[in-house]
């Protein structure tokens, strides 16, 4: 796991709880930030993701036959 990945988890979740707050106090700017927000944390956990995956291919490609 790496740092993008945590953050953008954290960023994603805090999102999710910023717009249903949004939604309880029947507040449309804090629903429309914490969707930008919650969508900024999935895009910065896939960033995360591939980061890995490149990391387990190159790891795995410089293993010798």
């Amino acid at each position: 796991m790496n740092k993008n990945q945590i953050d953008g988890g954290m960023k994603e979740v805090a999102g999710k709880v910023q717009k249903k707050f949004g939604e309880i106090v029947d507040s449309p700017k804090h629903q429309a930030e914490g969707g930008m927000k919650e969508v900024e944390g999935k895009v910065q956990k896939t960033a995360g993701n591939i980061e890995e995956k490149a990391k387990n291919i190159a790891k795995e490609a410089s293993k010798p036959v």
